[in-house]
């Protein structure tokens, strides 16, 4: 039995230093590439920021509600959940991040996430 596939496949390569969009925000911004069909999200948030003060005016709602899956590229971002529970993301990990959330910077190195899910909306001006 022979099976013919189409070995043609489309592929994209892109450079977060021509991002299709940048929204800026106090002490942050989100460089957002559009491929393979979605959004991909790199945040690049300084020293200071927390989502509550700079991003929270932005988006109207008490807590971030975008769920996100993020990789940590640089930094220490504490997160703490609606629910109360508190932890660090730093450099290597993969987060999976529920809505209703807030995030700070800790320290005094800019974090870098990139973000899979959750970019699409984040820091969105309406």
């Amino acid at each position: 039995m022979s099976i013919e596939t189409n070995t043609e496949q489309l592929i994209e390569q892109r450079d977060f230093a021509e991002p299709d969009e940048v929204r800026t925000f106090d002490h942050g911004r989100a460089e957002i590439l559009s491929m393979g069909g979605m959004e991909i999200g790199r945040l690049v948030l300084a020293p200071g920021w927390r989502w509550s003060e700079h991003v929270k005016p932005i988006a109207g709602t008490d807590l971030c509600e975008a769920p996100h899956f993020q990789y940590h590229v640089s930094g220490t971002l504490r997160l703490r959940t609606a629910d109360g529970r508190e932890f660090d993301a730093t450099p290597g990990q993969v987060t999976s991040l529920p809505a209703g959330h807030d995030a700070w910077v800790v320290g005094d190195e800019d974090v870098v996430v990139v973000d899979w899910f959750g970019a699409s909306h984040y820091a969105k001006q309406t």
